[in-house]
Parts: structure tokens; C-alpha cells; sequence
């Protein structure tokens, strides 16, 4: 079976549970980008087999369920959402991010960076921006190979994810002023928590959608500051629920203002 570029694939290896697009081709290897979890792979050609429609309609029926149902009474009150920062170290899923919040009318700001670079830059970003909620994700991984799960040297990026989580809690100590969700697939979730994010991946090492720190940001962003957010309703609208995405209880960033 011949394999392009562009071709959604996914791997026998791994029991076929996750679709990939093929991104490169050296030789016999191809080189993997996860279609919908922040993931990147390579496999042999041997190993892969073309996606399926099934796959699709998986899909389908998880993002209907994520779509944002305006119930917001709009007759009398007028609303102003938490403003969001989106630092993301891959383009593609940060543009599908964009656009998620475009969809439920909130303000944000996206920035596509290496994860490597993001401590350096983070704070700039935070006083030029001056969100509600900062987003820090893009690609992660744990090797079991390297090392024990505690260990933040068996991680592709978790230690750049924490050290941004800390400098963004120099510029803004307080949780309920700044909300962090940091992470991405397999991240050391309790090491973000201890270093101050509200939410992170992944409690269980397991990969996360590309949409899910979206979906936290929005739930928070469209939640009153008066009041402590639903955590576990928050957590149940992603992919995988408390298995892939966790966080703290903390107050939402909607202020609603009367009359319209």
C-alpha cells in the first residue's frame, strides 16, 4: 500500500488509536502529526494503515458536543469575557484554537513559539496583553525509556512548560487574576500544578486534543468572576476528562453589566 504526504494513517503498533497525517517521508519512515492530540511520531511504512471513516464520526460526535451554546440572556445584560493569551508551539493547532474562541465571541490573542523559547518571552507577552488567561502548550512527551514518571528529564517539553508557568506567576501571583492552563500530550501535570498553573496535563500520561486547553480557557473565560467554577463540568467537556486535562477550583473571568 503506497503512502503521500497528507495521507491520514494510523499505526498497527499501537492498536490503531490514534489517526495521524503523514508530514514527511525519508525512505521507508514516515514522520506523524496527530490529526486532532497534540502528538508527533514517526513509523515505519509497514506499520501504518489508512484512516478509516469510523474515525470521522468519532470526531463528529465530540466536537458537537464541545460546541458553545450561547444561553446567555442578551435582552437585559451585556457580558465582557476574560480576555486569553494562546502561546502554542504548533501553528496548525493554535489556528483551530483561534477559531474555536472566534466561534464563541471571545477576545484572544495567539502566538505561535518554539515551547523552548517560551520562558524567555512569556512575560513581555503578559504586559502587552494583559489577559485573564494564558494558554502554554503545543508538543510534549514522556519517554518512558529515559526515565520514572517523576522525573522531569524523561519529558520532551514539560520543563519549558514549567518554567514558563513560572515566570508567568512572577508577573501575577494571585490564581484567580491570572488563570495558567499549560501543557500538552503526556505533560507532568503535577509539576505545572506545583509550579502555579490552575489547570494542566496530563494526570495520566496520556495525550490530550488539540482543542482541550481551548475548551478550558473558554468554559473559564465565559464564567462569572463572581463565582467558583464547576471543575469537574469543566474537566468533562474535554476529550478524555480528568484522565488527560486536571486543575484547581478558582473563579471564573465574566463580568456581566446592565442594561445592555
Amino acid at each position: 500500500m503506497g503512502f503521500d504526504i497528507g495521507d491520514l494513517v494510523t499505526r498497527e503498533s499501537h492498536d490503531n488509536d490514534t489517526v495521524f497525517v503523514i508530514t514527511d517521508i525519508i525512505d521507508d519512515i514516515c514522520y506523524l502529526k496527530g490529526m486532532n492530540v497534540r502528538l508527533i511520531a514517526d513509523a515505519c511504512i509497514s506499520d501504518l494503515n489508512k484512516y478509516n471513516d469510523e474515525d470521522v464520526e468519532k470526531e463528529d460526535v465530540f466536537l458537537e458536543r464541545i460546541k458553545n451554546h450561547d444561553t446567555l440572556d442578551r435582552t437585559d445584560y451585556f457580558y465582557l469575557p476574560g480576555k486569553i493569551l494562546h502561546i502554542d508551539g504548533d501553528s496548525e493547532y493554535l489556528e483551530r484554537c483561534l477559531k474555536f474562541y472566534e466561534e464563541a465571541n471571545i477576545w484572544a490573542m495567539g502566538i505561535n513559539e518554539k515551547e523552548e523559547n517560551i520562558p524567555a518571552k512569556i512575560r513581555g507577552w503578559l504586559e502587552e496583553y494583559k489577559p485573564n488567561i494564558v494558554i502554554i502548550t503545543g508538543h510534549d512527551a514522556y519517554y518512558r525509556r529515559k526515565g520514572r514518571m517523576d522525573d522531569i528529564n524523561s519529558y520532551k517539553n514539560s520543563s519549558n512548560f514549567i518554567k514558563a508557568v513560572k515566570e508567568a506567576r512572577l508577573y501575577e501571583r494571585e490564581h484567580d487574576k491570572l488563570i495558567i492552563i499549560a501543557g500538552a500530550c503526556q505533560s507532568n501535570y503535577e509539576e505545572l500544578i506545583k509550579a502555579g498553573a490552575n489547570f494542566a496535563s496530563s494526570p495520566k500520561r496520556i495525550n490530550i486534543h488539540a482543542l482541550d486547553p481551548a475548551i478550558i480557557a473558554t468554559k473559564v473565560s465565559m464564567s462569572p468572576a463572581s463565582q467558583d467554577i464547576e471543575l469537574k463540568a469543566i474537566l468533562d467537556k474535554t476529550k478524555y476528562g480528568s484522565s488527560g486535562m486536571g486543575g484547581i477550583i478558582t473563579k471564573g473571568t465574566m463580568y456581566v453589566g446592565y442594561p445592555r
